[in-house]
């Protein structure tokens, strides 16, 4: 279907545009609108699956909600396509993710119709209880809706808002809970088997419907349906419908793909005060075959050919630092009865499904919990296990306390490996793992190990493995350097060690993980006289004449302890340093390393590169890394001017 085909698409570009439309319309509509959205991610890849399941739900919404005014708060992000193209930015979509153009998350700075930011899951309950109360003391007739799905009500967070929201019995509020049975990968845990119990008894279903119908066309029915519903629920399961002992009332299920019920049901519940939760059944990648064949494989596929279903896998030169993690995991687990691995809902997006497929016993999926991942892990370590607890260092700010508290206070053992860590792309400001150096810099107790390619991310693991205290260990997304890593000899590393890379005798880099291999090859450049990094950059203040450096390069590789001794060093032997690392200046290792020196009062100059206090945007990584000034060409500059 080419963009003249799309009869409808073309020409609603705003909620006000949508409620136009004629019920056989919308459902034209609807397929047009799932068809773009798979057109525009098979060559601008985002996150497809979760999205082509809410298309009928985010049309019924904004036919029935007179958004802006009336508020929706998607958790998690992933859900929101056809939110964002219905809402006046379809043919911004074509941009989606790209560097400069919008953010594949709903952004409160991007449009009025975006009422909360999503790109972490489980908040929007939260987020939505608060909008609706503060709508409450302004006396406001809008309505508030929360959709969360995609196994977010897994997190704890969400739970705090049902309790917090249940208590206010006056506070109008929406909960949609979007049931796919699908987190990212399938979701794990005694919530997901109660909903599946809920959904799928035939003789509740049947009399639900019947009631449903009625509520449709007699609108006083109202508070006899509500009644009659719950004890069935209530007598159906035999204890107390969860939601409804939280005070909310529950409606539903409801297929989440039928337009016409979704309507009917949103427009009754507008008249319908207080919190209340409409259960509705959707199934992730709806409309497109191989997106329902394989929905963990579709959440996010990268690109692919729309008529085969055929993903366009890029060729590697080198193996993931995921996959590193996974199988050397999978191998200490074999030679360690000890080890056991835990993730937060992650297990392909981390690869600890390696492990799962082979020590099922041994491998935890906890569900979109983060801090009780944490704090399992510490458990584990107390009753002599040695826990593996894999979490994206952008989710692991979320369980901060967890690793204070439960963790780096009473010394556990337990590893902590931070995936995505640094910049990691087009997933932007949510995503990115800016934090972790900072946060994790100031706590005591902690090593934090940085390798900086494959095969010392396996030892650096095997090391954390032999510990008797807390680690962490991180390392960016994607693919490594192209070294030889698997089946070698696992081989310990001094931790708080570091490691000269590269001689020198005019500058010194000191790198932090993967940037010691950006330093390397800048260092190889300055040598050789090449300091124009891009036609676009010049090399102001660079000396005149010979304009080659001889620039030695040392990995850290522990963020903490540093070792002293050989900063100490470089500092006694070159008057003029560097530091670089994928992570926020402020608080971070260069400007540790800075205040060390300025203690022992070395007058080396010392030049800190990283990620300046902001929050960086969405793109390429190659495109953030210059942006924020710290890739290659950027640390030529600063070796020319320093």
């Amino acid at each position: 279907m080419s963009d003249r085909e799309y009869r409808y698409l073309n020409r609603i570009n705003s909620p006000k545009e949508l409620r136009a439309l004629s019920l056989d319309e919308l459902k034209s509509y609807a397929e047009e609108l799932r068809r773009y959205i798979v057109e525009r991610c098979a060559t601008n890849p985002g996150h497809l699956g979760s999205s082509l399941g809410t298309v009928e739900l985010t049309i019924a919404l904004h036919y029935v909600y007179a958004t802006p005014d009336d508020r929706i708060v998607w958790d998690v992000g992933h859900q929101a396509y056809a939110h964002k193209i219905i809402t006046e930015r379809r043919d911004a979509f074509v941009h989606n993710r790209t560097y400069g153009g919008i953010s594949g998350f709903p952004r409160r700075s991007e449009s009025p119709y975006d009422a909360f930011g999503a790109g972490h899951s489980s908040v929007s309950i939260s987020a939505a209880f608060g909008i609706a109360k503060a709508l409450e003391m302004q006396a406001s007739k809008s309505h508030t809706v929360a959709v969360i799905g995609d196994g977010a009500l897994t997190g704890g967070l969400a739970f705090e808002g049902l309790n917090n929201a249940g208590a206010s019995p006056k506070t109008d509020i929406l909960v949609v809970l979007n049931d796919n049975e699908m987190s990212i990968d399938k979701p794990s845990g005694a919530l997901d088997r109660y909903l599946v119990r809920m959904s799928t008894s035939r003789w509740y279903n049947n009399l639900k419907n019947g009631l449903w119908k009625a509520l449709g066309i007699v609108p006083p029915l109202h508070r006899l349906v509500r009644k009659m519903g719950n004890a069935v629920k209530q007598g159906l399961l035999q204890n107390s419908n969860l939601f409804e002992s939280l005070n909310f009332r529950y409606f539903g299920p409801v297929d989440g793909h039928n337009i016409e019920e979704l309507i009917r049901t949103f427009t009754a519940l507008k008249d319908i005060g207080g919190p209340k939760l409409l259960h509705i059944k959707t199934t992730k990648g709806k409309g497109y075959a191989p997106a329902e064949n394989d929905p963990a494989i579709w959440h996010a596929p990268g690109r692919f050919d729309v008529a085969t279903g055929q993903r366009l896998k890029t060729e590697y030169k080198a193996d993931r630092y995921q996959d590193v993690f996974g199988y050397t995991l999978l191998d200490l687990a074999r030679a360690d009865e000890r080890i056991v691995g835990i993730t937060p809902a992650m297990p392909s997006g981390c690869s600890m499904n390696i492990l799962m497929r082979e020590m099922p016993d041994r491998s935890f999926d906890v569900g979109i919990a983060e801090g009780h991942a944490v704090t399992f892990s510490a458990g584990l370590a107390a009753a002599g296990a040695r826990p593996f607890c894999n979490i994206y260092s952008s989710f692991m700010q979320r369980a901060y306390d967890n690793v204070i508290h439960d963790v780096a206070l009473q010394n556990l053992p337990v590893v902590m490996c931070l995936d995505r860590a640094g910049i990691v792309g087009e997933d932007g400001a949510t995503h990115h793992g800016a934090f972790d150096l900072a946060y994790f810099g100031c706590v005591p107790g902690i090593t934090i190990a940085a390798p900086r390619n494959e095969w010392m991310l396996r030892q650096m693991m095997y090391t954390a493995s032999q510990a008797d205290h807390p680690t962490v260990i991180r390392y960016p997304r994607g693919i490594g350097e192209a070294v030889e890593w698997r089946n070698t000899p696992f081989t310990l590393i001094e931790e708080g060690k570091g490691e000269q890379l590269r001689e020198g005798t005019d500058i010194a880099i000191i790198a932090v993980g993967t940037m010691a291999n950006v330093a390397l090859r800048a260092a190889e450049r300055a040598g050789s006289g090449d300091t124009i990094s891009t036609p676009q950059h010049t090399t102001q203040g660079a000396p005149k004449g010979d304009t080659r450096r001889s620039v030695a390069v040392y990995d850290l590789r522990y963020a903490k302890p540093l070792d002293i001794a050989m900063i100490e060093d470089v500092a006694s032997r070159f008057d003029k340093i560097i530091t670089i690392e994928d992570g926020v200046i402020r608080g971070g290792v260069g400007q540790a390393i800075a205040a060390h020196l300025c203690r022992c009062g070395s007058r080396a100059k010392v030049a800190t590169l990283g990620i300046d206090d902001r929050f960086v945007e969405h793109g390429k990584p190659t495109e953030l890394y210059a942006e924020c000034a710290y890739d290659e060409a950027a640390l030529l500059r600063v070796i020319a001017a320093i």
